[in-house]
C-alpha cells in the first residue's frame, strides 16, 4: 500500500523572503500530532510519506496515486482541508480520511468531505482503520465516522491512548530538514497530553481530555536529542531554541521534575522555551530546575488582563496573581511571553489598550494577541454560535469572529491593531535593541516584522466587520 499524510497550511507555504523573518505571517511549524501517526504507519507499511503545506508545496503527483490519504488540520486550516480533499476525490482513487483537532470535533461537518473522519487522537485506530480499508470493510471498533446511505455513522470516541513513548520521525516529511536552516522555523518536542483544567474556550482539553498522560523522561530527552540533530546536521543555526509544545507540562509536577532532571544530566546545552499557567511562577523548585536545565523563557496563557472575563469563561486565576507570578519568574532570569485573547464579554473599548499597559508595565517579553476563538465543541462555541458573524473558518486566526456585548467587531478588530501596535511600537523597538540581550534583541526584531504582517491583515479584514 502507498500511504500518504497531508498538513493542509491556511496560507500554503510559497518562497519569500519574509518566510526569513516574519514566518511568512503564521508559523511554520509541521504538526507533530500528525507526524506521529505517520510514523506508527510508517513502522507498518514502508511507502508512508508526509506533506506540511507549513513548510512546503505537495508534489501531486506522488500524492495522487496513493491508496490511502489522511489529512489532520486545525479549525484555521479547515477550507484548504476541505480544498484538498475535493480535489483528492476528483483526481484520485485514494481513500480520504480526515482527522485532527477540527475535523474530530466536528465531523458532521467534516464527513461530507471525506471517506472516513478519524476521531480523537488515533494512535491506536489509524492501523486498525487501514486494516478495514484494505480489507474492504467498515470498521468495527471506536474513533472512526462516516456517511452510509446518505447518514452519518459514528462508532464514538476511543480511549486515549496511554503509552505515547513514539518520537516521531522528522525525515518522514517533506523538505523538512531542508526548511530547518530558516532561523524562524524551530525544534519542537510534545511531551505529554491532556489538561485537569476545563476553560472554556479551549479545544485542547476537549480533544485529549482532562486525564494527562506522558512520556518516560527519557524518551523525552531521546526526542530531543535526535530533534537538536535533525536541525543542525545539514545547517548552521545561529539560535539554538527548542519549544517543548505541551499545553500544561506541568500538571504533573514529579513527572515535570523527572524530566527536568533528566535534561540536566543529560549534558545537552541548548535554550528551551515552554508553555505555563501562572501557578508554575510559584513554585520556586520548578523554577530553579527550569533555569539550570536551558530554559530561557515561559509562554504563560494569560488570556485576560481583568478578573471578570477569568471568571466567566472558568479560568482560575486573578490579574493579581499573575503579576505576582511574573515577578517572582523573572526574579529567577527566565523572561515570561505572554498569550492574551480580545473580546470577551466583560471588556469594552480600551481593552486594546489596557493590554498593552499590562505587558508593557510588567516587562512581557512578547505576545500573541487573538480575538476570542471558537472551535466546534467547546463550550465558548456553543453559548456562542448565534453571535458568530460567519464559519468561514480561514479567518478563525486571531479575527474578529462574533458580535462582542459591549462592542461592534469592527471595534474589537481595531484593539487588537491598537495593542499590537503599542507593544510593538517603534520607540520599544529601538529601547529593546539598546538593551536586551543578544536573544531578545533578534526575538523583538523578529516579532516587530511579525505583528507588522498581522496588522496589515487585520486591517483588510476591517471592511468585512459590521461597524
Amino acid at each position: 500500500m502507498k500511504i500518504r499524510f497531508i498538513e493542509p497550511g491556511n496560507r500554503p507555504y510559497r518562497k519569500s523572503i519574509i518566510n526569513y523573518a516574519v514566518y511568512d505571517r503564521y508559523i511554520r511549524t509541521p504538526s507533530v500530532g500528525l507526524n506521529t501517526l505517520a510514523t506508527i504507519v510508517k513502522r507498518k507499511i514502508s511507502d508512508t510519506y508526509m506533506y506540511s503545506e507549513s513548510i512546503s508545496k505537495i508534489d501531486m503527483s506522488d500524492v495522487l496515486d496513493a491508496d490511502i490519504i489522511f489529512m489532520g488540520f486545525f479549525t484555521y486550516a479547515a477550507i484548504r482541508g476541505y480544498e484538498l480533499a475535493n480535489y483528492f476525490r476528483q483526481n484520485s482513487r485514494a481513500v480520504i480520511v480526515l482527522g485532527g483537532l477540527h475535523a474530530s470535533m466536528n465531523y458532521e461537518e467534516a464527513v461530507r468531505y471525506c471517506d472516513y473522519v478519524m476521531l480523537g487522537e488515533g494512535d491506536e485506530t489509524i492501523l486498525p482503520l487501514i486494516d478495514a480499508i484494505k480489507n474492504n470493510k467498515k470498521p468495527d471498533f471506536k474513533g472512526v465516522a462516516w456517511i452510509e446511505q446518505g447518514k452519518i455513522t459514528s462508532t464514538g470516541i476511543p480511549n486515549p491512548p496511554v503509552n505515547i513513548d513514539i518520537i516521531p520521525d522528522r525525515s518522514l516529511i517533506h523538505n523538512y530538514q531542508k526548511m530547518t536552516g530558516h532561523m524562524t522555523i524551530w525544534p519542537q518536542v510534545h511531551a505529554s497530553r491532556g489538561c485537569p483544567h476545563n476553560c472554556d474556550y479551549c479545544a485542547l482539553v476537549r480533544h485529549f481530555g482532562r486525564k494527562v498522560r506522558t512520556r518516560t523522561p527519557q524518551n523525552v530527552v531521546d526526542d530531543i536529542k535526535y530533534s537538536i540533530d535533525f536541525f543542525h546536521k545539514k545547517h548552521f543555526r545561529l539560535f539554538k531554541d527548542l519549544w517543548i509544545t505541551d499545553d500544561n507540562f506541568f500538571a504533573d509536577r514529579q513527572w515535570a521534575k523527572a524530566v527536568l532532571n533528566a535534561i540536566i544530566d543529560s549534558g545537552i546545552k541548548y535554550r528551551f522555551n515552554i508553555q505555563i499557567r501562572y501557578e508554575v511562577g510559584f513554585d520556586d523548585e520548578i523554577l530553579d530546575l527550569l533555569k539550570k536545565a536551558g530554559f530561557f523563557e515561559l509562554d504563560m496563557g494569560i488570556e485576560f488582563v481583568d478578573d471578570e472575563s477569568f471568571s466567566t469563561y472558568h479560568k482560575k486565576s486573578t490579574v493579581n496573581e499573575i503579576e505576582d507570578s511574573i515577578r517572582n519568574i523573572q526574579k529567577h532570569g527566565l523572561s515570561v511571553r505572554g498569550l492574551f485573547i480580545l473580546g470577551s464579554d466583560n471588556q469594552k473599548k480600551g481593552c486594546g489598550k489596557a493590554l498593552a499597559d499590562f505587558v508593557i508595565k510588567n516587562k512581557i517579553q512578547g505576545v500573541l494577541i487573538q480575538c476570542m476563538y471558537f472551535v466546534p465543541g467547546t463550550p465558548a462555541y456553543e453559548q456562542n454560535k448565534e453571535r458568530l458573524l460567519h464559519r468561514r473558518w480561514d479567518k478563525y486566526n486571531g479575527n474578529t469572529v462574533h458580535r462582542p456585548k459591549n462592542m461592534t467587531p469592527y471595534e474589537l478588530q481595531l484593539e487588537h491593531i491598537d495593542a499590537s501596535k503599542r507593544i510593538y511600537s517603534v520607540k520599544r523597538l529601538v529601547k529593546a535593541l539598546i538593551f536586551e540581550d543578544a536573544v531578545h534583541k533578534a526575538l523583538f526584531l523578529g516579532e516587530y516584522l511579525w505583528h507588522w504582517s498581522v496588522r496589515h491583515d487585520l486591517k483588510k479584514e476591517l471592511k468585512n466587520l459590521p461597524n
